[in-house]
């Protein structure tokens, strides 16, 4: 179990709680958990449990097939995602680092969803730009630098089947957001990239407090 919670309202006893009381991370997942703790403070980019439970829920909900994450790090929430796919169902991973997915490979083994992904090691616009053009996708996880988000979502809505979803992840940046002296290129990037979604007529989308924040989008 993750003893710090990533959301930022969230103390531990309640975060604790949380994820005690919906469906809590299984055996393997709790491994993946403390291997990436190893790796200290980039431990962080993973996701909460929390977080991992509804990527699976939210793919079994919708019956996805085809699904897109960019941002694996160590593989929790493709593992996640892969779980709540159809039998036939293929999750594509972009990611930049053989080092951390290495990592996740060993938990999706372990898991028997490694037939399920596909990683392609390569930077995610160059990758996403390579697919087809046409709507196919019917699930979409951004979790990755946040400079680039505006860009993965460009190529990734357009790809996107109607009733498709596609999951943002930090789009809180721990408060950030909302505080007037935090001007880096990441937070303004964050800002810059809410106001987008809101104003975009393709899609309609709601911001849950779920971890450091996540918008759940669905294309018309």
């Amino acid at each position: 179990m993750a003893d710090t919670p990533k959301s930022f309202h969230l103390s531990p006893e309640i975060h604790h709680y949380l994820v005690e009381h919906g469906t809590p991370p299984d055996t393997i997942l709790q491994g993946l958990i403390q291997e990436t703790m190893q790796l200290g403070g980039v431990s962080v980019m993973q996701v909460a449990p929390e977080q991992g439970a509804f990527l699976t829920l939210i793919a079994k909900l919708i019956g996805a097939r085809q699904a897109v994450e960019i941002g694996t790090f160590t593989g929790y929430s493709a593992l996640s995602i892969a779980r709540g796919l159809l039998d036939d169902g293929k999750l594509l991973c972009c990611d930049v680092s053989d080092e951390w997915t290495a990592i996740g490979r060993k938990y999706w083994e372990k898991a028997d969803v490694a037939q399920k992904i596909e990683l392609r090691i390569a930077p995610a616009l160059d990758t996403l730009r390579a697919l087809p053009s046409e709507p196919w996708i019917d699930l979409s996880f951004i979790d990755a630098d946040k400079t680039n988000y505006l860009g993965y979502y460009t190529e990734l809505v357009s790809r996107t089947k109607p009733g498709g979803l596609i999951l943002v992840d930090n789009v809180l940046w721990f408060g950030r957001v909302v505080d007037a002296t935090a001007n880096d290129p990441d937070t303004i990037a964050i800002r810059e990239f809410n106001s987008a979604i809101a104003a975009d007529a393709r899609v309609e989308a709601v911001m849950l407090p779920i971890a450091d924040g996540l918008t759940l989008i669905r294309k018309f």
